[in-house]
């Protein structure tokens, strides 16, 4: 199913040059029209199609999707918008803390989709270090697949400079074990956002972390 048309990246390039309440309200009807409602039915159709893999899941798509109205209280950039779209699959949507998901974003300027965790409690990450630990092997056999590494290549996230000290010598063999936030992504075009295939697309690279998200929910859950 093709769900967005040319007008999409229209509007989008359009408020990144014209980022005023002003312009948006004598555009909201593109908005809405254009890029609202396209991304909406979008978000439905993969929450429809992941909940067959993860019962679990959050159904109601207004709370996996991110608004587009930025917030500026304590930012130097005072633009009220965003120049993107953007969702989060997971259990309970936007506010998911704990639950290890899939994420979408296609803006003016990049296009990302991807997965993991990207805040990770001090308990969550405890357990998520013990279970690479003590399952390397397991670990190092999902980052090898052939589907993840085609798709991502590899775990994104920044790291601790100091690490415990049982740790330490480990981290020669494992470096990962010094992630703090344990996500991996990458960008796709605007060709293949404006495709009818879209869906497929987006539900094969889901597909391709899925064994990645299910071994730190095993882990937050040890």
């Amino acid at each position: 199913m093709k769900y967005f048309s040319p007008a999409f990246f229209k509007f989008l390039d359009e408020l990144a040059k014209n980022n005023n309440k002003e312009w948006f309200d004598a555009n909201r009807h593109r908005y809405e029209s254009d890029v609202k409602q396209p991304f909406r039915k979008l978000v439905e159709d993969l929450t429809a199609k992941l909940s067959k893999e993860i019962p679990e899941l959050n159904q109601q798509v207004h709370k996996a999707i991110f608004r587009i109205n930025r917030d500026i209280r304590f930012a130097k950039d005072k633009s009220p918008y965003k120049n993107n779209v953007a969702a989060v699959f997971s259990r309970k949507g936007t506010q998911d803390i704990d639950f290890p998901g899939f994420y979408i974003h296609i803006g003016s300027k990049e296009i990302l989709v991807g997965g993991g965790k990207y805040e990770v409690s001090k308990e969550h990450l405890a357990k998520i270090r013990q279970e690479i630990y003590y399952n390397n092997g397991g670990f190092k056999k999902i980052l090898n697949e052939k589907n993840f590494k085609e798709k991502y290549g590899k775990l994104d996230g920044e790291k601790n400079k100091v690490l415990p000290a049982e740790y330490k010598e480990f981290e020669k063999t494992q470096p990962y074990i010094a992630n703090k936030q344990f996500w991996y992504h990458t960008t796709l075009t605007r060709k293949e956002i404006l495709s009818d295939k879209l869906d497929t697309v987006l539900l094969s690279y889901f597909k391709a972390g899925m064994k990645m998200n299910k071994f730190l929910l095993e882990a937050f859950n040890s």
